[in-house]
């Protein structure tokens, strides 16, 4: 009798953890609620899921010598239940040895400064000063530099604009003759929104320095997000 019903609760149970996430991400990717609301139900809706594991892995352990017709219903909640919870538990993994820094550059000493989107207010949150996340940047991203295009400012500056638009980032502004471009990035399917600044000037021979800024708008640290943005940036530019 326990095991049909625990195969149930699992099936409920699990029905509800998916529930709970796809609702707040989706909230939050619409902007109707703020993101790390619709990331906590994330978050909540695992707890829930991990409910739903224990309660099918006790269902399929009952019902092993009693049988269990209720059975497939514990079997598609373990499953289910698992990969969520399993994706969750991955991300820190994911990010290896990412420090928690949200504020990614190629010039620590003289960053890309953003002129129509806003540095956030909170930016050194983390970190305190600008010096403890110079270090901290150095030592995690040290490899991290400017590149150089054999094109004038203006013609390096377009294929800049050109690289973030086809990347599906909102660009906002670019100046041509200046060397300025910026742009607003989304991460996952909730869209974390982190803002993007290219600065380009005069390297001799008719060449162009490309300098690339990443910051995120919501969090203490990125999981490397902002790094791989800017490596894989500048990896693409240069190979165009």
């Amino acid at each position: 009798m326990w095991a049909p019903r625990l195969s149930k609760w699992a099936l409920v149970a699990m029905l509800v953890a998916v529930a709970i996430a796809f609702i707040g991400l989706t909230l939050a990717r619409y902007d109707v609620i703020a993101k790390l609301s619709g990331f906590s139900a994330f978050l909540g809706g695992g707890l829930v899921a991990v409910v739903a594991l224990l309660l099918a892995v006790l269902a399929l352990l009952i019902g092993w010598k009693t049988g269990n017709p209720a059975r497939p219903k514990a079997l598609v909640a373990l499953v289910v239940a698992l990969a969520y919870v399993s994706f969750i538990a991955t991300r820190p993994m994911a990010a290896g040895d990412a420090p928690s820094i949200h504020d990614v550059t190629t010039d620590i000493a003289n960053p890309p400064q953003f002129e129509v989107l806003e540095l956030r207010e909170d930016n050194l949150a983390g970190v305190g000063t600008v010096e403890n996340w110079q270090q901290i940047h150095a030592a995690a991203y040290g490899d991290l530099g400017p590149v150089t295009l054999p094109l004038p400012v203006a013609e390096a500056t377009q294929q800049v604009a050109l690289l973030a638009a086809a990347e599906g980032w909102d660009v906002v502004t670019t100046d041509l003759a200046r060397g300025h471009v910026e742009a607003t990035a989304s991460v996952s399917y909730i869209r974390f929104y982190d803002d993007v600044v290219v600065r380009v000037t005069p390297a001799g021979d008719n060449s162009s320095r490309i300098d690339m800024r990443s910051v995120s708008r919501v969090g203490v640290g990125d999981l490397g997000v902002n790094a791989r943005r800017v490596r894989s940036f500048l990896r693409k530019l240069t190979a165009s």
